[in-house]
């Protein structure tokens, strides 16, 4: 229960943020240095947001390190060596858990505090935020800094409770060192999160049974360590790594081959997709033809490429056939990157059931039974993924002018301004929210950018001495029809994705486009014309 003065007791400052992940980090560091005071909540019991919670074996960055951490500071730069070239959750959380040393942010940090609401008082045109333990404080601002994918689903299985084993979902993984020796294993699903978990577990598990419902197309991520002189190189090329990264359509290190798929022979592209599939990181998916994901014809080309890989990786042809996905092209949902995931199924201790064409029909004490037949297992791993990019807003009760609720507001959809603001919704600012190119990106290249348009707007405002933003139900209307128009002319708006909204854990969730598909740098250039016309689409006072 909580303490009596905590309960009573309101602080006041001139932001509250919400979430210690790298969005919150920076922006708590940014609002110092303009001598605003600000306070970060945070659910967890450490900073590091996405690298905090999801512990669970195989978990690392699909972006190269060097083209992930902040670029903010030279001194941080030059200090950091990075071990991989795609880092892993330990290598991730140190090197954040630094990053709060490095610049003293856990001072400013409330630990083990979940936010249960938000309400915005129109005559103190103030925030108020209560906690699930009672605490309370106000701010001018509300930042919210909730990450795209930190909101968990479950699936609805009957018998769930019943099971007598060891259960998690990925983002719930434990503290402590988990041990699979001998032990049966069972995985439901074979996204992103998975994939990775998937191929590490069948390293040591007794048996690992993988429940599929829908398969994905994978490719290699082709990682490796750094060595000294590579890191030294590597600090050398950082501004022509960042510069690189400011120019790509999602922020990597990829950028599209302008060429169109039909331009080349058969021969001729077939060579590049080789090439691509090879090489580190997401070639093959942000580095392809420039029509890859606007062209039917030309994903069609590449999807049986892709198709190709898998069914020669994999020894059991019905086995192949399973993990082959025929009911969308490739890279239109976000493409998982894999280390041996597919080789994984040759593995004697490792099955494959088919949930698609058999769904789970209930779990027992003692496994998972389906089509009529138990699966005995010791441990069920739930990667079932997100609700994402809403949902993290949806479990707060978040209310705007006259009370009007934000999860009512986007019960259709999202609508925002720039993906950083919402009508009826004065001084939040959603880092990374629905509509932002940070939800469709390499993600702290777009946050560091979304951190510093709202530093410059809180510069603006302080100097004009101004109190509120809004943005207009105009504006947020043409904004709002750019994203939709963006996204139609892009093959994932016609995926069933989280880009899209869909997930099987929440068959209420409106099918719609959450992302935005016009790209990091014309992104960029709209927030800064609407910054450089005064605030164009907002009203300050």
């Amino acid at each position: 229960m909580a303490d009596a003065n905590q309960t009573t007791k309101t602080e006041t400052y001139d932001a509250v943020i919400i979430g210690a992940g790298v969005s919150g980090m920076y922006m708590l560091h940014r609002l110092r240095a303009l001598g605003l005071t600000a306070r970060v909540y945070e659910a967890g019991s450490g900073v590091g947001g996405t690298w905090y919670w999801n512990r669970y074996p195989g978990a690392r960055f699909d972006s190269e390190s060097y083209s992930y951490g902040y670029s903010f500071d030279q001194g941080l730069l030059q200090d950091w060596d990075w071990q991989e070239h795609f880092a892993g959750q330990p290598e991730i959380l140190q090197y954040l858990e630094h990053v709060a040393d490095r610049f003293d942010l856990r001072r400013d940090i409330s630990f083990n505090t979940r936010i249960a609401s938000a309400h915005f008082d129109e005559q103190a045109t103030t925030w108020e935020i209560v906690a699930e333990d009672g605490r309370r404080a106000r701010g001018r601002f509300l930042i919210t800094a909730l990450g795209p994918l930190s909101a968990p689903t479950m699936p609805s299985i009957p018998g769930m409770e019943d099971f007598q084993g060891d259960a998690w979902h990925t983002a719930h993984w434990p503290h402590e060192p988990v041990s699979f020796d001998g032990r049966r294993v069972g995985v439901i699903g074979t996204g992103a999160t998975g994939v990775q978990a998937i191929t590490e577990i069948a390293k040591t598990a007794g048996t690992l049974t993988v429940f599929q419902r829908n398969p994905n197309y994978c490719a290699p991520l082709g990682n490796g360590p750094i060595s000294s002189a590579e890191m030294d190189e590597i600090r050398a090329r950082y501004p022509e790594i960042f510069a690189r990264c400011r120019e790509t359509h999602g922020g990597f290190l990829h950028n599209a081959d302008h060429r169109l798929t039909m331009d080349l022979s058969p021969a001729e592209r077939e060579a590049v997709w080789e090439k691509l599939y090879h090489e580190r990181g997401f070639g093959i998916w942000t580095g392809n033809f420039r029509d890859t994901f606007t062209d039917q014809a030309a994903n069609d080309l590449l999807s049986d490429f892709v198709r190709g890989k898998i069914r020669a990786r994999v020894q059991d042809p019905a086995v192949a056939e399973l993990l082959t996905p025929t009911n969308h092209g490739f890279g239109t949902r976000r493409v998982p990157l894999e280390s041996g995931y597919y080789e994984v199924y040759n593995q004697p201790n490792v099955s494959l059931v088919d949930i698609r064409r058999n769904p789970i029909e209930r779990i027992t004490k003692t496994g998972i039974v389906v089509d009529g037949q138990e699966h005995a297992l010791d441990m069920i791993i739930y990667a079932t993924g997100f609700d994402a990019v809403t949902g993290a807003f949806s479990r707060m009760d978040i209310r705007g002018r006259a009370g009007q609720s934000l999860t009512d507001k986007w019960a259709d959809g999202p609508r925002t301004n720039l993906g950083l603001t919402v009508a009826g919704f004065p001084n939040m600012l959603t880092l990374v929210g629905p509509h932002n190119a940070g939800t469709f990106c390499n993600i702290p290249r777009c946050i560091e950018q979304n951190v510093d348009w709202v530093s410059d707007l809180m510069t603006h405002m302080r100097d004009q001495g101004l109190a509120s933003i809004e943005t207009t139900e105009a504006a947020e209307d043409d904004w709002t029809a750019h994203v939709y128009e963006t996204a139609a002319g892009s093959l994932l708006s016609k995926t069933d994705s989280w880009f899209t909204g869909v997930n099987q854990n929440l068959p209420d969730k409106k099918r719609t486009f959450y992302a935005y598909a016009g790209g990091a740098p014309a992104y960029r250039k709209q927030c800064d014309e609407v910054a450089a016309d005064g605030y164009r689409g907002f009203v300050l006072g």
